[in-house]
Formats: C-alpha cells, sequence, structure tokens
C-alpha cells in the first residue's frame, strides 16, 4: 500500500502518480487526488495499481450512473470492473477537456507537431444511451456481459447506460443456454428502432427462439451472414439519407454525432462541381452519399465485400459513383487519375505505409482524415508532413462519450509542414 498523488491522465483514461521514481498507473483514479493504492503488477520503470481509497477527490468526479462501473466498496481488485466506461466517473465537460488533450499529446510526441492546432472537443447531444451498435460476450453460464478492465474475464451486466433505448429494452429479454459456443453477440438498431440480433461464431448456427419483433443473423469470421429471421441489415438514417448497413458492416455508433461528422468532412473539402474526389476505406458509403451530389466523381476504395454491395445499395441512384473492391494499398499504387479531394476514414490501426506514399504522389489540394485513433492519425499526419503537407486543423468529435475512445477529422493541404 502507498500514498500517491494523482497528476495526469494516460490517453487511456487512467490516473498517473509517481513514487520511488516509477510512473504509477491507476484506473478510475483522476488527476489532483491524493489517493491510497495496492500495486498489483511490477516493471522496472513503472507499476500499475489498484485503487484503495480516494483521500482528497478531485473536484470534477462525479457518481458513476452504472453499477457496474468501477466502485471502491464492491471491488476487491481491479478486473472486477466493466472496462466498457473508463472514464464515467469524469465530469461530461472534464471528459472534453481530455479527449482534446489527448489528441495535443499524440500529434506532439507521435506527430513532432510543436504547436498542434487543436480545436475544442464537439459534445455529444447524448452523453449516454447513444449506441446504436453494441457488442456483447457470454459467460459460459450464458449471462451477457462485458470484458473486465484489464482482464479477459467477462463481467455479467444487468444493466448498460451506452446503448440507445431500442436496444437497452431488447438486452433485458436476451437468455443464453450454458455453453452456447459464440464469438459475440450483437445488437444493432437503424431507422424506426428496428432492430437485429447478430451471432457471431465460427461454429454451426444455434437454434434461437424470437419473442420480439426483431430480425436475427449469424456472422461469420469471413464476414459473411446468413438470415435467421428478419433480414441480416439494419437501416440507418444519416441527414435525411438512408444507408443499409449489413450484420458486419462497419457504421458509426452514435448518429446525431454521425451528422456532425459529414458536416465537418463536407466543409473541410469544399468540393466544386467539376471536382473529382477519392473516398479511401469508403464503407456503404457514407461520405460518398453526400459528395456525389456535389463532385463530378467520386471513386471509392473498400476491401470488406459485405459493405461493398450495401454501398451498392446505398449509392445506387448516383452515376457519377464507382468503388474498387480491394485493400486501399493494392488500389492507390495502380491509380493513374487526379483528384482534387480526398477523404480516408481508414480503421483503428490507420494507413498502410503504401497508401500515404500513394496520396503524396497524387497530390490532392485537400485532404480530410478521419480517425478513431489519435495515435495512428498522429503518426500518418507525421507521414504527410514529411511528404509536403501542411496540417490546417484537427477536430474532436465525441463519438464515445463516458469512454476514453475519441474521433478526430484532420485537414491537410500541400504547403508548408509546421
Amino acid at each position: 500500500m502507498i500514498e500517491l498523488a494523482i497528476t495526469a491522465l494516460t490517453h487511456a483514461g487512467e490516473g498517473i502518480g509517481r513514487h520511488a521514481g516509477r510512473a504509477i498507473f491507476v484506473p478510475f483514479a483522476l488527476p489532483g487526488e491524493t489517493v491510497r493504492v495496492e500495486i498489483v503488477e511490477e516493471k522496472k520503470t513503472f507499476a500499475r495499481a489498484r485503487l484503495v481509497e480516494i483521500m482528497i477527490p478531485s473536484a470534477e468526479r462525479i457518481t458513476p450512473r452504472c453499477p457496474h462501473h468501477f466502485s471502491l466498496s464492491g471491488a476487491d481488485k481491479l478486473q472486477t470492473a466493466c472496462g466498457g466506461c473508463q472514464i464515467q466517473h469524469l465530469a461530461y465537460t472534464a471528459q472534453l477537456r481530455f479527449k482534446r488533450q489527448v489528441v495535443i499529446d499524440q500529434f506532439t510526441r507521435v506527430g513532432g507537431f510543436a504547436q498542434p492546432p487543436v480545436r475544442p472537443t464537439l459534445p455529444s447531444p447524448a452523453e449516454f444511451n447513444y449506441r446504436n451498435h453494441v457488442q456483447f460476450a457470454l459467460t459460459r453460464s450464458g449471462e451477457v456481459g462485458f470484458r473486465a478492465a484489464n482482464s479477459h474475464a467477462i463481467i455479467p451486466i444487468r444493466e448498460c447506460h451506452l446503448p440507445h433505448p431500442a436496444l437497452a429494452a431488447l438486452f433485458g429479454h436476451i437468455q443464453a443456454e450454458a455453453g452456447l459456443d459464440f464469438d459475440y453477440l450483437t445488437l444493432r438498431t437503424g431507422a424506426d428502432d428496428d432492430a437485429l440480433v447478430v451471432f457471431e461464431t465460427a461454429a454451426e448456427a444455434p437454434e434461437v427462439e424470437l419473442d420480439l419483433p426483431v430480425s436475427a443473423a449469424l456472422l461469420r469470421p469471413d464476414g459473411s451472414s446468413f438470415t435467421v429471421a428478419g433480414r441480416d441489415y439494419v437501416v440507418a438514417e444519416v441527414r435525411g439519407r438512408l444507408f443499409r448497413v449489413s450484420a458486419g458492416s462497419f457504421f458509426q455508433v452514435n448518429l446525431p454525432m454521425t451528422e456532425q461528422l459529414v458536416e465537418l468532412v463536407l466543409a473541410g473539402l469544399a468540393l466544386q462541381s467539376g471536382e473529382t474526389v477519392l473516398d479511401l476505406y469508403c464503407g456503404v458509403g457514407l461520405f460518398s452519399a453526400f459528395m456525389a451530389p456535389l463532385a463530378a466523381r467520386v471513386v471509392g476504395v473498400e476491401t470488406y465485400a459485405p459493405a461493398v454491395s450495401d454501398a451498392a445499395v446505398n449509392l445506387d441512384e448516383f452515376e457519377n459513383v464507382e468503388i474498387y473492391e480491394a485493400p486501399a494499398e493494392e488500389v492507390l499504387p495502380g491509380l493513374d487519375m487526379r483528384f482534387e479531394a480526398v477523404v480516408l476514414d481508414p480503421p483503428r490501426s490507420g494507413c498502410a505505409p503504401e497508401v500515404i506514399d500513394a496520396l503524396v504522389r497524387l497530390r490532392p489540394a485537400r485532404l480530410i482524415y478521419v480517425s478513431c485513433d489519435p495515435a495512428t492519425l498522429a503518426r500518418d499526419a507525421r507521414r504527410l508532413a514529411a511528404g509536403g503537407y501542411a496540417l490546417d486543423w484537427v477536430q474532436p468529435l465525441d463519438m464515445f462519450p463516458q469512454t476514453h475512445h475519441v474521433e478526430s477529422v484532420a485537414r491537410f493541404r500541400p504547403g508548408t509542414p509546421q
């Protein structure tokens, strides 16, 4: 047991203090707090600890809404806390400041930008019940749960305050037999609160009984899906447009923030009627659908076949859109056309070096990078800067309240880097 002054938060939302020359990482502790902790893991230059007592609390500490969030009275080890909401104990305005600082720190440390132009974080209209897509695991006894903090253990969940109300109502009705071979159980909802239950497994299809007006599908590891009941997709609505989203296709989880995201991308691109725009990692066609009426030509690139099928439906009305179904790093080096603007929304791992090299060669006048990981965004920004691109601005958006995750949009143009 040691007493510790917490001075900062890591990018994962853990408190940091120093003791005997080492950094001590303490989940659920906040800057400005004096705490008593127990060391649970020791390394040469740092240690991890569990929070035992808050001796002097932060003025920004609040009581978490969820009973599964960390509680001093109920947790004997850090692993007993649900790993879903890392910062639910932090006041929302402080969450927004924290996320902006995470982006600044990553652009400074990883990207090498001395004074990155990071704007204040845009808040989510809803701090809770915003997720239209929730993925659960199952315990051996068939209980629905989430992975524990810092562990592969599954914590059974009685209630969760992140799912959209339509999914929260459905969650309470799910029952599973013990021993079912599921990788995950996913719930999705779309327009008109229609719901889809997705069983993710490589095993045989389970027997399913549905007493609720929902659809159900089986999702295989290769991305193929099979309808169990109803249909294997939901329909989402963004800025008055409808998008088919299949069982395994990616789509933003917070629809009001997705509308703000689209507006940011369109404003940053500033498309003109005669221009050609490249939509990398285009998914089901979210950005292409709003760019097509503004541009002369839209070229999309997407590697996930079900998403390409969705995009074909979602973009069917446009004759000026074409999509390549292949990895971006394979398509881009062979593209022999001029693009005035590019939007890219890669996975958490960011872009392959070949993608950045190809973009530098294509040299679009405006490049909009949408990211769910500030570290890989900063890394790719450094590569773009080395290729002669200047960073105009970075706009964090709180797509994921109560968690340490942060969405960002960055705008680049040819010019003198910082």
